[in-house]
């Protein structure tokens, strides 16, 4: 009689530098890898729908993937705490592993698993794979997290090297009897009618491959042009923030990918691009010690702050990119287009919505969590509050990012511009929805509102 090992993917739906994966297959038994589609009563967000479209695609990749190597894929829907231990059971597991998460619901959601796991006799084991360095480890020298990025980024070079990733692994043996599974196309994870994933399909290949075919193309062509990054016509970002949203390529490998053979001219800009990477990381220690990072000020004082009620015209114009203001409209547009926006419009985007039009920033947060495919729990809300101010190591509030002044720095030929935007210099093109200068001094007036009421002036 043979005792399986169960491998629950979430957030790592990859087979290479799987921490999880390759604990089992050290056993040198069976392995069933498992992915649920967890039930919201558990407490966790529930997913967006581009990242739905991507989560379908990702897991018809990763059962492919599994099949050439002799296993397959078991899909299960419901609350995690009852289908792990009940699909242990039905195997008579050995062990059942998986590799951590950092928010607030998933972590209670592991313990509790793990203890009934525990209690019923199984082996259970979680490992770090999402994240090159846990969250805890990384602290300033009085044992607290850090609040600002730039000791916390020299505070993890301190740290010894991340691990070198596990290999991807020739075979995955599978059971005799692969257990019951769900019909992917059940769980309507795309859309039907209408269908709006058009887009996402032209500019996305979700997977493992296509997440180390991007990779290798950003470095051996993007990266030496790293440099100008900030400039969304030239898009010479890695392309990488989805896959590593879906654990479809790790942190670690990355990580030493760029120590690898590099053309000379991308090896200047290595440092500047983990230095991003540990962006990542510095927004998951934040979400690690603020669970209710997308719900809740990280400085207090925000509470008081006086956001206007929204208007729907208003908020509609800059949900689908008619504000009258041709970058934030760009990339509006952009992202419903492709589920993804340059980093610098993001920036721009959410400095017009908060600082112009005196929306809370939760709306625009929860507006980038249905439409992006790298919609993240700890990099969505952590920026959304960087750009409002209310956040860890945030600009400043009344740093307003001037759309009209920002194109004319990032975007001076207006080719971003004139791709998403065709009819900006036409008659079609509508007028500004809000008077920039005018909205910059009320923004500014609602600022010193909230530090008078907060006590801070």
């Amino acid at each position: 009689m043979t005792s399986p090992s169960l491998v629950w993917l979430r957030d790592d739906l990859r087979l290479g530098d799987n921490p999880a994966l390759h604990a089992a297959l050290e056993r040198d038994e069976p392995v069933v890898v498992l992915y649920v589609l967890e039930d919201d009563s558990d407490g966790l967000r529930p997913l967006g729908a581009a990242s739905k479209w991507w989560l379908h695609q990702s897991l018809t990749a990763l059962d492919a993937d599994l099949r050439e190597r002799g296993g397959s894929l078991t899909l299960r829907h419901g609350s995690s705490k009852k289908v792990v231990p009940t699909l242990a059971r039905e195997l008579g597991a050995g062990a059942v592993f998986w590799n951590r998460r950092y928010g607030r619901a998933a972590r209670d959601l592991d313990t509790e698993i793990k203890s009934t796991l525990h209690d019923a006799g199984f082996d259970a084991h979680s490992f770090q794979g999402s994240l090159l360095f846990e969250p805890w480890t990384i602290q300033t020298g009085s044992g607290t997290p850090f609040k600002v990025f730039t000791p916390f980024y020299r505070a993890c070079l301190d740290q010894q090297e991340p691990r070198h990733p596990h290999p991807k692994p020739r075979h995955v043996p599978g059971p005799r009897s692969a257990p019951d599974s769900d019909d992917l196309a059940s769980w309507g994870l795309e859309p039907a009618k209408p269908d709006w994933a058009g887009g996402l399909r032209d500019r996305w290949e979700p997977g493992e491959a296509a997440a180390h075919r991007v990779l290798e193309e950003f470095v051996h062509s993007d990266l030496a042009d790293y440099g100008d990054r900030d400039l969304p016509a030239d898009d010479t970002t890695s392309h990488l923030s989805p896959y590593l949203r879906w654990g479809e390529i790790s942190p670690f490998q990355v990580w030493h990918r760029l120590r690898g053979d590099l053309p000379p001219a991308a090896k200047k800009l290595t440092a500047a691009f983990r230095r991003q990477l540990v962006w990542r990381e510095f927004n998951y220690t934040v979400l690690f010690a603020n669970p209710d990072l997308a719900t809740a000020n990280y400085r207090p004082e925000f509470d008081d702050f006086p956001w206007a009620k929204p208007h729907v015209r208003d908020l509609e114009a800059w949900q689908q990119g008619r504000t009258g203001i041709p970058l934030v409209d760009a990339g509006m547009r952009e992202l419903w287009q492709t589920g993804v926006m340059h980093n610098r419009v993001r920036m721009v985007v959410g400095s017009f919505l908060i600082k112009n039009l005196l929306i809370d920033w939760r709306v625009g947060e929860q507006w980038f969590w249905d439409t992006l495919v790298d919609a993240d729990e700890a990099n969505n809300p952590g920026n959304w509050q960087w750009v409002a101010g209310s956040g860890a190591d945030a600009t400043p509030y009344f740093r307003v990012f001037n759309p009209l002044l920002q194109a004319d720095k990032f975007d001076k030929q207006r080719e971003y511009v004139t791709q998403w935007v065709a009819e900006v210099d036409t008659e079609d093109y509508p007028e500004p929805i809000v008077d920039l200068k005018q909205s910059r001094q009320e923004a500014l007036a609602a600022y010193d509102t909230m530090r008078t009421k907060a006590g801070l002036k």
